[in-house]
């Protein structure tokens, strides 16, 4: 059985800020394409890792937004993740919390007005 989740997609408005923005927290390397209209920055994706990949998208569906799903990132550090945050221009929803034997967890608003999740076992 397969976990039920297989890849995202995070709205944008503004694709070289949301780029910029995530790369500056993340570190993370986008490889741009065109997908059936849209705008597409795809996250690094490797084949033999756990858990998903997905892209930031922009498109005429594609609306930026606190509301609705949340997607989690794993992260070492919530403190040193939500402090790129900050200096990246995004801003903190929901500090660092303890959720017992799970980790920990956060929220941020990102460049382009999406709430996302931090997640960390530590």
């Amino acid at each position: 059985m397969k976990n039920p989740v297989c890849y995202f997609e995070i709205p944008v408005t503004d694709l070289e800020r949301a780029i910029a923005f995530y790369n500056a927290v993340f570190d993370y390397q986008f490889e741009r394409t065109n997908i059936d209209g849209n705008e597409m920055a795809l996250f690094p994706a490797f084949d033999q890792a756990s858990g998903i990949t997905g892209a930031l998208a922009k498109g005429g569906s594609y609306v930026p937004g606190k509301q609705g799903s949340r997607i989690y990132f794993s992260v070492v550090s919530i403190k040193e993740t939500l402090q790129k945050v900050k200096q990246a221009g995004g801003e903190v929803l929901y500090p660092e919390t303890s959720v017992g034997a799970y980790g920990s967890v956060a929220e941020f608003e990102d460049s382009e007005g999406n709430c996302i999740a931090l997640h960390s076992v530590n």
